[in-house]
């Protein structure tokens, strides 16, 4: 009787102990649910400009309180959707690294509004040994010769570089526009974006002497006015002064003091003939 009594009790304390693991689970079930939203998140890497397909979308829980702004909720949303920048895997797809719906994939979705982009051929010196990356900023120097329409002291005006296009984007390097990377790319072609008249200096630029590119600080806002740089400020020559002509007046007056020299001279009558005639000396 006593082990039946025991047994019992051991039952008991067995389905009170069940039934707690099942409340508590489903507590915390119901708090999970009321805490967390589905997110649509990368599945993949994603490069920028390419247009996302639900393969490489899949929703996830995620705590409603670290939820960043402008997360999508729905697949249907994202499919047929362009990145206007790149995703890692395991990131949530932001509205903001999304081009409006219905814009076609390809470097043309990347191109902010009132922008155009152009390319430029380089080296691996021009192309800053490689490190010209898409997404950093760049200035651009042409090296031509100065235009004054003389010369001085008979030798031919120099030839001058000078910075005629400052914080320009680089969109893409050779066919690439992924901007995650940082090894440097010696490549032979770099794709800027610029404003339709910095493109009209840019293709100026390349026509009249050769450019190169300038890497600058990514947060540097500062602008720059240079004079440029030629020869003779590089080494430090002294400018040559040209001569100066005569004045004009001096050559005037010399044939006003000849000529009055000639009417205040000694003149004599000379009689030839009929004809009389006076000679001044």
């Amino acid at each position: 009787m006593r082990n039946v009594r025991t047994l019992l009790m051991v039952l008991v304390a067995a389905l009170a102990g069940l039934a707690a693991v099942v409340m508590a689970s489903r507590w915390m079930v119901q708090q999970s649910a009321g805490t967390t939203t589905k997110v649509a998140v990368a599945t993949a890497d994603i490069n920028l400009g390419q247009r996302l397909a639900p393969e490489f979308v899949k929703l996830v829980d995620w705590p409603r309180e670290s939820l960043p702004p402008g997360a999508m909720t729905d697949i249907a949303t994202v499919d047929g959707r362009v990145t206007k920048a790149s995703v890692m895997r395991g990131e949530p797809i932001l509205e903001s690294k999304l081009t409006p719906a219905g814009t076609k994939g390809g470097l043309s979705a990347v191109i902010a509004e009132g922008k155009r982009a152009i390319t430029v051929r380089v080296n691996d010196v021009v192309g800053v040994a490689g490190f010209a990356l898409p997404g950093s900023f760049v200035d651009i120097i042409v090296n031509t010769q100065k235009d004054t329409g003389r010369t001085d002291a008979g030798q031919p005006e120099q030839s001058i570089s000078k910075i005629v296009l400052e914080k320009i984007l680089v969109l893409a390097v050779a066919q690439e526009v992924n901007r995650d990377e940082t090894k440097p790319k010696v490549v032979n072609a770099v794709t800027l974006e610029v404003s339709p008249v910095e493109a009209e200096k840019l293709d100026l630029a390349r026509s009249v002497g050769s450019l190169s590119l300038v890497l600058r600080n990514q947060v540097d806002p500062r602008p720059v006015d240079t004079a440029g740089a030629t020869k003779r400020s590089l080494l430090n020559e002294p400018v040559l002064q040209a001569a100066t002509p005569a004045p004009v007046v001096r050559v005037v007056q010399a044939v006003q003091r000849i000529a009055e020299k000639k009417l205040t001279g000694q003149c004599v009558g000379v009689i030839s003939g009929m004809q009389q005639n006076q000679e001044c000396f």
